[in-house]
Formats: C-alpha cells, structure tokens, sequence
C-alpha cells in the first residue's frame, strides 16, 4: 500500500515538473518568435538602406543630419526610457543637443524624428500585450464584452491629448524643446512622483496583499482624470508614462494594472502622435533625413522597448517608483549646471 502511494506521488510529481517544462518551453518559444521577428523588421530596414543610400550617394545628395551610429543612439534612448517614467522625449532632445549641429529645417527635421521613432516602441507593446489588443478589437465588434471596456477606458483616457496634442504641437516644439525646460520639467515631475508613491505606500500599509482596483473597476471620470493627467507630457521631460502611472495610483489602480493601462494607453497615444508627425512633417523629414537610418532607429527602439517593459512590470510590483524620483532630481541638476555653464 505504501509502494502504491509512493508511486502515485512520484507521477504526480514527474506530471508536474512536466507542465512547468512544457509551460515555460511556451514562453520561450513566444519570446524568441518575438525577437526573431524584430531582428528580420532590422535586416529588412537595412537592406532598404542600401536600396535608397546608394542613388542618393550617386546623386551626390547626403542627409548627414542622422546616421546609423545617430539612430542606434536614437534608438536605444528611445526604446529604453518610453515606458520609464522618466521621459523619453525629454532624453531624445537632450541626446540631439550633443549629437547634431544643424540648420533650422533639419533641426525640424531631427524634432519630427525623435517622435516618429516611437513607432518602434509601439509595435513591442503591441506583440507584449497582444492578448488585451485582441480583446479590445474583438470588444470594438462587439464579440468580448471585458475589452469593449477596456477600449473604451483606453479611449476616454485618449481623448484630452488627441484634442489638445494638435492645438499645442507647434508651440510646444518652439518653447519647450530645449534643455531648460526639460530640466524643470524633470525636477518637478520627480516631486511629483515621490508624493504619489508616498500616498500608494500609506494606502497600502496593513493590507498583506495588494488590493487596489483592476482595469475592470476604473469609471468614466477615473479614466479621463487619467487622460487630462497624460497632456502634461506634452512638455518634454515630463513623461507620458509618469504621469498616467501617477494618474494610475490616483484612482487606487493596483501597481502594476496602472503600468498595464499606462502602456495600453501608450499605444494609442503614441501610435497617433507618430502619424500626426508624419503626415505634417514627411516632407521635412524626407528632404534631410534618409529612410534607411530613420527605419533602423525605429527597430532598435522595439528591441529595447520590449525588454524595458518586461523590466518595469515586475519591479514597479517590489518596488515602485522611488529610483526614478532620484534619477530625475540627479538628471535635472546635471542639465541646469550644464545649461548655466555654457
């Protein structure tokens, strides 16, 4: 009898380990399909590279404003700090401050760019979080009742920047696009951020497990003080996702389904930021920027976008947002002392 139970015990436990196997095997194959899939979107852009640099070469034209070694710069910046709550935006100017010297139309040129590149970043959300997209365009068709919700939280949380992203486009690239701004922008923001975290902490305290709300419980109101949170990250230096991660707590969102609605958002936002900047300023970009070097930043930005988000997830869940609130404050000083010294 005790072979017996031993026996079975010992199935049980080989059954077990075998599904983890088989589980985890799942995950992995996803991921390398995923990153297999942004290495092919990078040999593609490279070759149409070659396709386009060689006539231009040819024609003795060269739209020296951005290079590869520029857009792999680019592009890590870009993918790396668009889901931090640091402002990438904020990082992609200051890093063009150092990189280019150029004239008025392709320092426009260079401005509309270090926008489009988000494009990369939007397509890493898409693929991470392509289970609450599916959900959205099936509840937009009316099949799944949940991701009609959540598409329409997603869009009520849309609608302040779509209304005032276009009304404060051009003033807020002649005004705020510079190393001053952006340094406020970063001080101010970071005491922001350590207030909300300090309020998430005391609202937490006592409770064993995390019991804030889900995207399923967000209202009509929570969703647009949201979205009225995300226009201050017009001003560079800000961050769309501090603040809409801030606007998260502010309503009792459970950490990570703050950062979770803060990407969602993202897609949209950004997604619509992107085609707004190239349907304006294809021109602009077209005649100083060459395709080549501006597909490849934008593919590097995927990569490391996706592996940023994987990141943040898990350690806003231990840690929350207290490293960035010292980051910001030491990135802020850093830009006023280089700001007065020259």
């Amino acid at each position: 009898m005790g072979e017996k139970n031993y026996c079975d015990r010992l199935k049980l436990n080989l059954l077990f380990c075998a599904t983890c196997f088989v589980e985890n095997s799942m995950i992995i194959r996803q991921h390398f399909f995923i990153t297999l899939l942004f290495l092919k979107l990078i040999l593609a852009s490279n070759a149409i590279a070659v396709d386009i640099s060689e006539p231009s070469k040819a024609m003795g034209d060269s739209n020296g404003t951005l290079d590869y070694a520029d857009a792999l710069i680019y592009g890590l910046v870009e993918g790396v700090t668009e889901f931090l709550p640091i402002s990438s935006t904020g990082h992609l100017v200051v890093v063009s401050e150092f990189l280019s010297s150029t004239n008025r139309e392709s320092e426009e040129a260079l401005n509309a760019y270090l926008i489009v590149i988000q494009a990369g970043a939007i397509l890493a959300v898409a693929l991470l979080y392509r289970k609450q997209v599916w959900s959205m365009i099936l509840g937009l068709l009316g099949l799944d009742p949940r991701g009609k919700r959540l598409a329409f939280h997603i869009l009520v949380a849309f609608m302040p920047a779509a209304i005032l992203g276009p009304l404060l486009d051009d003033k807020i690239e002649e005004f705020l696009f510079g190393l001053l701004p952006i340094a406020i922008a970063l001080f101010l923001g970071a005491l922001l951020m350590h207030w909300a975290e300090r309020r998430k902490k005391s609202q937490d305290s006592g409770i064993i497990m995390e019991q804030g709300r889900t995207l399923e419980d967000l209202t009509f109101s929570q969703s647009l003080l949201i979205g009225f949170m995300q226009c201050f990250a017009m001003w560079p230096g800000t961050s769309r996702s501090m603040m809409t991660i801030v606007g998260g707590y502010i309503v009792g969102l459970q950490r990570k389904k703050a950062a979770e609605f803060s990407f969602l958002l993202g897609l949209v936002t950004l997604s619509a930021a992107a085609g707004y900047k190239i349907l304006t300023k294809w021109d602009v970009m077209e005649a100083n920027l060459s395709l080549g070097p501006i597909a490849f930043g934008c593919m590097i930005a995927g990569i490391s976008a996706a592996l940023s988000v994987f990141w943040l997830v898990g350690y806003l869940s231990r840690k929350g947002l207290g490293i960035f609130v010292w980051y910001r404050i030491i990135l802020s000083l850093v830009l006023f002392t280089i700001y007065f010294a020259s």
